[in-house]
């Protein structure tokens, strides 16, 4: 039997959670960032290692892919993309949580919530990235055999998807202050 609970934060718990996130990233602001890194990999494992609900494990994936964005060489995310990525997971560097990982069967809700919630903010990134880790797989499946060589297309699609990527989000931005502001 399964059972099927739906959470639906409201304007007041949202600010709540980012308030939270505020908090974790003005304490990470001393954190190198091959430590918001380590904690964030170190949330992984705790989860992997874990019987955590399967809605947990489902957000993993946005997890890697923040992670994973930082760290390959292919990609070479610019400072600005990347302090970004690095913003969002200053909370998973932190060994305080908002429910300890420790308690059974919610203890990763509070992370779970968190990744949700800066996979959203980052959408386009991770979006972007996948976009290019499908193409460079495909690439390498295809065996590339034109006069490009592979510096050259990888370097092509980084910066088509990058620029994608920033138009995407500026325009998402501009769209929201004019909901706001009118």
């Amino acid at each position: 039997m399964t059972l099927q609970i739906t959470l639906d934060l409201n304007d007041n718990d949202l600010k709540h959670f980012q308030l939270i996130m505020n908090q974790a990233r003005s304490a990470a602001a001393r954190i190198a960032p091959e430590d918001i890194v380590a904690g964030a990999e170190k949330l992984m494992a705790e989860i992997g290692e874990s019987d955590a609900p399967e809605f947990v494990q489902e957000r993993l994936a946005s997890l890697r892919a923040m992670i994973d964005m930082l760290s390959d060489i292919d990609w070479r995310l610019p400072d600005e993309e990347a302090d970004r990525v690095y913003n969002a997971l200053t909370y998973f560097a932190e060994p305080e949580d908002l429910i300890p990982d420790e308690i059974p069967g919610i203890g990763f809700l509070d992370d779970a919530i968190m990744i949700e919630l800066v996979a959203r903010e980052l959408k386009y990134e991770i979006e972007a990235y996948q976009d290019f880790c499908q193409f460079r797989e495909q690439k390498r499946q295809t065996e590339h055999s034109g006069s490009a060589s592979r510096d050259e297309w990888l370097q092509a699609r980084r910066e088509e998807l990058q620029s994608k990527m920033r138009h995407k989000r500026k325009h998402k931005t501009a769209a929201l202050a004019k909901k706001l502001f009118g």
